[in-house]
């Protein structure tokens, strides 16, 4: 019996993530879909003449995949944004601020990213924000912080915005004031930020071409780390509105899965909740599933915002029994997943507190009881899990996306072990134990949260959680380590199954996508400490290869 095929891959080491086939060395494509797997004896049942690609014995395996970033949000900030450096002190932040101001207009604003948690403090008085104003040369300032949750803003930006001392503070977030005059000092939490988002977002209007192109630079920069599938964790009619586009335009090279925001802590978008939710399926399309929710249910714990079952240490502002608090009440949030699971909608619920976790894992109890078994629910980061509530997720059948890369020693890290009893904060991501449960696990990055969504960084660390960088020193709760082997599967088929996509990527076999990755090395094979080093010499989407490393110099 002859395939008919238009392209042959062979003389490869294939890791095809199926179970009845793990290896191979040939694949054949017709269309952009595999229709045969094997070895070389393959060769002989093709038909015609089709292409011949030979990876010379190289390693492939499918593409990855990452279920939670932000990517039309960083494709933008690599294209038109500052961007800055977490580990940078005051001064360094605000000689970058200097140095990029100086190429801009005298009215626009200065806009960027990725300044370290660690430097709350010293950004929350007037003279900073004295100091920043300098910097910018009076322009107007939004800098968002290595969380995203927090914004250093400039006085022009809070006049633009209407914060001042006698603004009041937003509801799920806070303005920093000067004690003695309330002024704003320029430091803005969760909630805090949106009125200077949306000044921005007013200023600076931007086409639906424009936010495709911030769009395609996210993908581009996904494929060079071989990312060919992605949940993009906070949706925005404009990103739909992008999405369509340019899949509408042939451009869209990669499988997309959006979460569309019930409410918003951080970005100003709008419309939000059933609004956006009732115009998703005009933007669906061939590459594009508009098939999760996204609730942002605490904040994070750099700034005290995520919801703990125990105290964070004591402090001036919060006193000694402060655990935090969440955006939605517990009946709220049930409600709120009974109604998406009603419509068919899967849901991802931002928790990084173990308090937040719980009343996530009580609410899909209550949809799972109502009948609703269909919807795919994602703790998203679930960074801290209290040890009863672990074998709960397997019960439920929630997925861990485990994101950003916090299963090793990181600036966040550091920063968390200010405000939680380091006893406690070094319990973080207990991955191991997530896997013994039964849970399925799924690698992401939180790109630009996290400076890169490279996920070889992720999958050193989830094996020898230890900083892959080498930057900074030890091993994160070593115990919590998982093999080589369950780190590719959560960056694979466990994230392609995750978000849905898995009836079209994840594995390599018979009427999937050929979506696969060309590596520099066999990454069961090297040293473990090696991982990250890893290079994607080629990735490929629907049998269209859409990244080459460029040849070296």
């Amino acid at each position: 019996m002859s395939i008919t095929a238009d392209q042959v891959h062979r003389n490869a080491r294939i890791h095809t993530l199926d179970p009845a086939r793990p290896a191979a060395s040939v694949l054949v494509v017709a269309e952009g879909v595999i229709v045969a797997v094997g070895d070389e004896g393959l060769l002989g049942e093709v038909a015609g003449e089709p292409e011949i690609v030979d990876h010379g014995g190289a390693f492939l395996m499918p593409g990855l995949g990452d279920v939670h970033n932000h990517h039309m949000t960083a494709g933008r900030a690599d294209l038109f944004e500052l961007q800055l450096d977490a580990a940078a002190d005051l001064h360094g932040l605000l000689d970058a601020i200097r140095a990029w101001s100086a190429t801009l207009a005298p009215d626009a604003w200065v806009v960027g990213g990725g300044w370290g948690s660690t430097l709350i403090p010293a950004l929350s008085d007037l003279k900073a924000l004295a100091a920043l104003d300098d910097a910018a040369g009076g322009r107007p300032v939004l800098l968002r912080d290595d969380s995203c949750h927090n914004r250093w803003v400039s006085s022009a930006a809070l006049a633009i915005a209407g914060i001042d001392a006698g603004s009041a503070d937003p509801a799920d977030g806070a303005v920093v004031r000067d004690p003695a005059t309330r002024a704003p000092v320029g430091l803005l939490i969760e909630a805090g930020v949106i009125p200077v988002e949306r000044a921005y977002a007013q200023s600076a209007p931007t086409s639906v071409e424009q936010n495709a192109e911030a769009s395609k630079r996210g993908i581009d920069i996904l494929h060079s780390f071989g990312i060919t599938t992605f949940q993009d964790a906070a949706a925005s009619l404009q990103m739909l509105q992008a999405l369509k586009h340019l899949d509408d335009t042939g451009r869209l090279d990669a499988w997309v899965v959006t979460s569309l925001q019930v409410n918003d802590k951080i970005f100003g978008t709008h419309p939000l909740g059933q609004d956006l939710i009732d115009r998703r399926e005009a933007y669906r399309s061939t590459h594009h599933r508009p098939d999760f929710v996204k609730i942002f249910l605490d904040g994070v714990p750099t700034s005290r915002t995520a919801a703990f079952l125990d105290p964070y240490l004591p402090d001036d502002e919060h006193g000694a029994e402060w655990r935090g608090e969440t955006t939605m009440t517990q009946d709220e949030l049930t409600g709120w997943l009974l109604r998406v699971a009603g419509q068919g909608l899967s849901a991802k619920v931002h928790c990084t507190g173990d308090g937040s976790v719980r009343m996530t894992l009580d609410a899909i109890a209550a949809v799972r009881a109502a009948g609703h078994t269909g919807p795919r629910f994602h703790i998203a980061h679930g960074q801290y899990i209290a040890d009863e509530d672990l074998p709960r997720l397997a019960e439920l059948g929630v997925v861990a996306d485990i994101s950003p890369a916090l299963w090793f020693p990181t600036v966040i890290f550091e920063a968390i072990c200010a405000c939680v009893p380091r006893g406690r904060a070094e319990r973080l991501h207990p991955n191991r134990s997530l896997l013994d449960a039964g849970v399925l696990v799924a690698g992401g990055s939180d790109w630009p949260v996290m400076p890169s969504p490279n996920p070889w960084y992720g999958i050193q660390g989830l094996v020898n959680r230890s900083d892959p960088t080498g930057t900074l020193p030890g091993r994160l709760w070593p115990e919590q380590g998982i093999t080589v082997a369950e780190a590719l599967h959560a960056y694979t088929l466990g994230a392609a199954i995750a978000m849905g996509t898995d009836d079209v990527t994840g594995s390599l076999e018979r009427g999937k996508s050929a979506d696969f990755v060309v590596l520099d090395r066999d990454p069961l094979a090297v040293p473990t400490d090696e991982l990250a080093a890893t290079t994607v010499e080629q990735t490929w989407f629907a049998g269209r290869k859409v990244h080459e490393r460029p040849a070296e110099s």
